[in-house]
Parts: structure tokens; sequence; C-alpha cells
């Protein structure tokens, strides 16, 4: 749900409303914290409905013990969202770098001494994100309150953030949905994994594969996010074709970063699965899916970046549709008629939705090829700007003009 503010902090920094910029971020925190109280409930009782879904009993207690340790983790990750999203429109990196590069160093210790030395397991794992993710929320938040940088855009809780709280659902709800939709359907196939023989070695091996393919993904999403960031800030400006120039260059970039990340984990195929296990079976088991996960990665890197663009111009909804056609119409099915009926196990189950992702890549390439940039910049201004403000208007149709002469 903070990707709305990919789009509504950014469009409103590009056409400098900075007391819109402030009151956006302060109603996404509002909005986040509450949504945060139906997670937890659900997360209360994930072993039960694990249970209840036919999972195997050991593991849905595992899952449902480390759910509950990480609820403390849910409500600090809804705030430092919202602050990501709040430096990230503003291009200042450099806090976020710093705050993320401290804190990791003392989440290394403190997990280690939660999950080993006080023989917390899983939980204490938990428990160590949630302190990490409020350690950054604490350092973000002193930077915005005292920092020059953030004079103009500062966030105060006042009462014109309620204000904006049905625009900010209105692109909630689709970055949710586009983001969700997307991820839930490989969780489902760790979770499809536990009906195959010998399920805990097919959950283990998926559960590799997603989280490298997982890990490696925040590199497409961190240029999908600057793209998200350059194009958001020139359309709210009503630079288009600054904006045509920034798409170009994030492709460009994404493409050379999946030919690196495919082909480095490629070289390693025969020992990467050691960095998880030294159980030969499922070292061997990983081997055999690399080649799948190369592919991955390639498709991924442009998803990533092309989901970034569309958070930017403003368009998760038409996104969301193309994520729940691609993976739900498409990829799931497959990925069980290939795992189950053709008896492809993991291998037919992560086929089937690298086929969804295929599929995603496709028709978001297609969008963004189609876009006419003019005209998402005029939409842009037009929905900064205050309905009634009249000038506004005729200074935005005159900037397009003067865009277009130059």
């Amino acid at each position: 749900m903070a990707g709305a503010l990919e789009t509504l902090c950014g469009q409103s920094y590009g056409a400098e409303e900075y007391h819109k910029f402030g009151n956006y971020t302060c109603c996404a925190m509002i909005s986040l914290m509450i949504i945060c109280f139906p997670v937890s409930l659900l997360w209360t009782y994930m072993d039960k409905l694990l249970v209840f879904a036919g999972q195997d009993p050991s593991i849905s207690q595992a899952a449902g013990k480390y759910s509950v340790c990480l609820i403390p983790a849910l409500f600090g990750y809804a705030v430092l969202q919202s602050l990501v999203r709040y430096f990230q429109a503003q291009s200042l990196i450099l806090p976020m770098l710093v705050s993320s590069c401290t804190v990791l160093c003392l989440h290394v210790p403190l997990c280690w001494a939660l999950t080993f030395k006080l023989q917390l397991g899983n939980a204490g794992a938990a428990l160590a994100i949630g302190i990490t993710y409020w350690l950054n929320v604490v350092y973000l938040g002193l930077y915005m309150r005292y920092s020059f940088a953030c004079e103009k855009t500062r966030v105060r809780f006042t009462k014109d953030a309620f204000i904006h709280i049905r625009e900010f659902i209105r692109f909630a709800i689709p970055s949710a949905l586009m983001l969700c939709l997307e991820y839930a359907s490989f969780e489902l196939l760790v979770f499809l994994s536990g009906f195959l023989p010998n399920a805990k070695l097919e959950a283990s091996v998926l559960s590799i594969c997603l989280t490298t393919t997982t890990s490696i993904f925040y590199i497409p999403y961190g240029i999908g996010a600057a793209a998200s960031t350059r194009v958001s800030n020139e359309l709210g400006a009503g630079n288009y074709e600054a904006t045509k120039l920034a798409v170009a260059v994030a492709v460009v970039l994404a493409a050379a970063e999946a030919f690196v990340g495919s082909t480095a984990l490629f070289c390693m195929r025969n020992v990467f699965g050691y960095a998880y296990s030294t159980e030969k079976e499922v070292v061997d088991y990983v081997k055999e899916m690399v080649p799948l996960l190369c592919v991955s990665i390639g498709l991924d890197s442009l998803v990533g970046v092309l989901s970034g663009i569309a958070r930017g111009s403003g368009r998760q909804d038409i996104a969301a549709y193309v994520n729940l056609g691609a993976y739900y119409a498409v990829g799931l099915p497959l990925a069980a008629l290939l795992g189950f009926f053709f008896k492809l196990r993991g291998k037919g189950l992560w086929i089937g939705i690298m086929t969804g992702t295929a599929l995603q890549a496709l028709f978001l390439s297609l969008i963004t090829a189609l876009t006419n940039w003019q005209k998402q910049a005029e939409k842009a201004r037009e929905r900064v700007f205050e309905p009634n403000d009249q000038t506004q208007k005729e200074n935005t149709k005159l900037l397009m003009n003067c865009s277009v002469s130059v």
C-alpha cells in the first residue's frame, strides 16, 4: 500500500507542492498502522489456518510461532515503508543507505544472539527483524525532524493529513494488489509444494529458490524505485521528454543486471546449494533448479523496473490486472498441472510460475511502450493541483506547450 506514495509524493515533489508531500506521508503512516491490526489478528492464528489447509502440523506450528513473533516488526515496517517513500521521492538516498548499513551491522549479531545464544530459534530471528525495523524508523525519523534537507517537506501530524486518506487509498489498494498478487503467487508455490511427495525436500528447495530470486530481485527493484522517482518527479513537473529518457535508461540497466546476475548464478550452480544446506540431496536438487532460476532472474529484472515505472506514473490498477491474469489465470494453474498431473514436482511448479512472470513482463512492456507520456504528464499536473485552481491548470497547459516547443 505504501507504493501509493511513489505516485502521490513523487508527483507532488516534482510540482513543488511540498505541503501536500508531507500530508501524504502522514496520511500513509496513519492508514498503514490501522491496516496492521487485522493483519496481526490473521498472523496470530496462522498455525491453525495452515493445519486447516492441510499443511504438515510441525511446519505449521513453526510458521505460526514465527508469525506471532513477527507482529512487532509489522508495525515498524508500516512506518518504515512510509518513510522510505518519503526520502525516495526527494532522491535523498544517502540517509537510507547509512541507516540500512548501520542497522545491518547491529542486526547480524543481534539475530545470532537471539537465535542461537538465547536459543529462541526462528522466534529470535523474527524478534531481531522487528528490532531492526524500529531502529531504522528512529534513525530516519530523527533525520527528517532535524535535517535541513527535509525542511520544506517535513511531516507534521495535523488534521490536514486526514483529508487525503481517500486519495491515498485510491492508489494504495491497487498498489497492494499489484505487489501482493505477485508475491502471494510465489508463496502459494511453496504452499503447494507441501502436498508433493517428500514434502519437506520440495518445500525446502522451493524456499531456497524463492529466497534466492527475492534477494537478487532487490537489485532491479532498486533500479525500479529510481525509475519510479524520476518518472513521478518529471511527470509532476510536466517534463514528459525527460520521463521517456528515464524509462529507457532504467530498462537498459535492468537488462545489464539480469545478464550479470544470471551468469554469476549459473557459474556457481555446483556449489550454490551449500549456501543453504549441507545435505547432498538438497544441494543436488538446487543444482537442477539453477537454470530455471537464471531465466527467472532475467524476467524478474524486467518486471521490477517496469513495475516501478507503473507506480511512478500512477497506473498501479493496470499493473494489478496484468498480475492477476498472468499469475492466477495462467501461472498457478499451469504450475499445478505440471507439478501434480505431469509429476514434474518442484520443477513443474517453478516452470508454471515462471510462465506467469513471462506474461507479466510481456504485457507491462507493451503498456510502457505504448504510453503517451505527454498525456500522463498532463494528468499528473491536474492530480497534484487543487481542482478549483484554474490558474495552475492554465499554467500546466502552458508548460506542456513550452515543453513541446523546446
